[in-house]
């Protein structure tokens, strides 16, 4: 999986070797069994400066047992004289100091502070996981690394509540059916507009007889509001103060509420963005909401517009157009969701959703239909299709040149 690794870093790496840093080949980092950490850091960061000696013993344990963690520094300095002086502290390896490259892998891995530890499997090439940093603050000694993620099952063993406190077996409750984790807090006032909606699309379900449960994970700061919270629910809920809410917290990055996850009967996530479907289908028509190539450019695309580069086709809003844009964008559409985590473009098309003429504004996009972009946000750069006439070969070549690299990006300012 060298090339896979390559694709991300580059062809080479940095190690310190006197006072020249070394070219180390990427393909010497890969190997069956090993790991490859990228730490997201900067010399200015103070967290980071605590952080990094704590990684350095870390590290050093590791190798007394094998060499199966190698490090790379992904920096978040301002110039390289920084950099230079921050890395020659690391026993590790470094990304040459390239802000473009320290940008494509933070959009990658979506990160939005440091510092951030993120495990890559090397034989695979495939995400371990993005939560290392307090993965090193929790298991100091390394005894359950590279810290897999577990399964639903493995974490949610044990006793849940129904709303009466009368206690049910997890697993046994929950086996065979499609779950829906709820993160919320009775603090939290999205949470509490959202829990309504939820508990009437829970009961259709049933009537429905769908085969499905929800499971309460609190972030309540007292018993006495988890139980307040809890009267509301009519699903099951994880007891208040278990050790399962951190883990479970931690097995999905759970970093906002409300959140809802839906997973299959086998414990495999179906979508993060649960609440974000929910609030789009009220009757459940489409549970459990599987995530499709092509989506409508709504106010729930928000996050996505935010963390991804989106393909957006915007039309004049009827039937008919947002058909035919459908259609137009559903092979390229499919064959980068097909890639699955390493999807890197999302696809949508604009109806007549308020949040079009916000983006367009934002973006200063010309008020014309159809209209073919990439916004790739997080690069703060947009790329229009100079096509009049839009075609699914179009939408292709579209794709194909922006991977290529071969398109000019309009510099996004913002509105004025």
């Amino acid at each position: 999986m060298a090339k896979k690794l390559e694709s991300l870093l580059g062809d080479h790496v940095l190690r310190q070797s006197g006072d020249t840093p070394e070219h180390v080949p990427v393909g010497a980092l890969c190997g069956e069994g090993r790991v490859v950490g990228l730490y997201f850091s900067a010399s200015w960061c103070p967290p980071c400066r605590n952080f990094t000696p704590l990684l350095i013993d870390f590290y050093t344990n590791l190798k007394k047992s094998g060499d199966i963690l190698e490090i790379v520094f992904v920096s978040w300095d301002k110039d390289e004289a920084s950099f230079q002086e921050y890395f020659s502290s690391m026993p590790w390896t470094a990304v040459p100091f390239d802000p473009t490259k320290k940008a494509k892998l933070t959009k990658k891995f979506r990160v939005q502070g440091i510092p951030k530890f993120v495990l890559i499997d090397a034989g695979t090439g495939k995400l371990i996981t993005c939560e290392g940093y307090s993965c090193v603050i929790n298991d100091k000694d390394g005894k359950e690394f590279p810290w897999r993620p577990k399964k639903l099952y493995e974490v949610i063993q044990g006793k849940l509540l129904r709303s009466d406190r009368t206690e049910v077996d997890a697993v046994e409750s929950l086996k065979g059916k499609t779950v829906c984790l709820y993160f919320s807090a009775h603090w939290c006032p999205p949470c509490r507009a959202f829990t309504p909606m939820l508990a009437k699309l829970y009961k259709k379900l049933k009537e429905d007889k769908k085969n499905v449960e929800m499971v309460f994970v609190s972030s309540d700061r007292s018993e006495e509001s988890f139980g307040q919270y809890l009267d509301s629910m009519p699903w099951l809920a994880v007891p208040f103060g278990d050790s399962r809410v951190d883990q479970m917290k931690n097995l999905f990055a759970v970093d906002g509420i409300p959140l809802l996850v839906v997973l299959d009967d086998k414990g495999e996530v179906i979508t993060l963005n649960g609440r974000g479907a929910a609030m789009m289908d009220e009757e459940g028509v489409e549970f459990p909401w599987y995530p499709k190539p092509v989506n409508e450019l709504t106010g729930n695309a928000a996050i996505q517009l935010n963390e991804s580069a989106c393909l957006v086709l915007f039309t004049e809003g009827e039937d008919d157009d947002i058909e035919w844009g459908s259609e137009v964008l559903t092979e390229a559409a499919t064959a980068e969701h097909n890639k699955g985590e390493d999807q890197e473009l999302f696809f949508f098309f604009g109806g007549d959703d308020e949040i079009c003429d916000s983006v367009r504004n934002f973006a200063k996009l010309p008020d014309t239909c159809p209209l073919l972009v990439i916004l790739d946000f997080p690069e703060q750069k947009v790329y229009q299709c100079t096509e009049k006439t839009i075609t699914s070969e179009v939408v292709k070549e579209f794709v194909r040149g922006y991977f290529g690299e071969t398109l000019e990006p309009i510099p996004l300012r913002g509105p004025e």
